[in-house]
């Protein structure tokens, strides 16, 4: 009965190790974006709002 609760045990250590390094390397091979400085995207947007005349 012991050997099989250390067999059940590291079974269930070795799922939780797996499931850790996919979740992990997934998580480094995922591409960060930045959105662009308000500067960059272009002369179509001001940098402030309108002032009512």
């Amino acid at each position: 009965m012991m050997y099989w609760t250390l067999v059940v045990c590291l079974i269930i250590a070795a799922v939780v190790l797996a499931l850790a390094v996919v979740t992990t390397s997934k998580a480094y091979t995922y591409k960060h974006t930045v959105d662009p400085l308000p500067n960059e995207r272009g002369s179509e947007q001001q940098a402030g709002p309108k002032q009512p005349q």
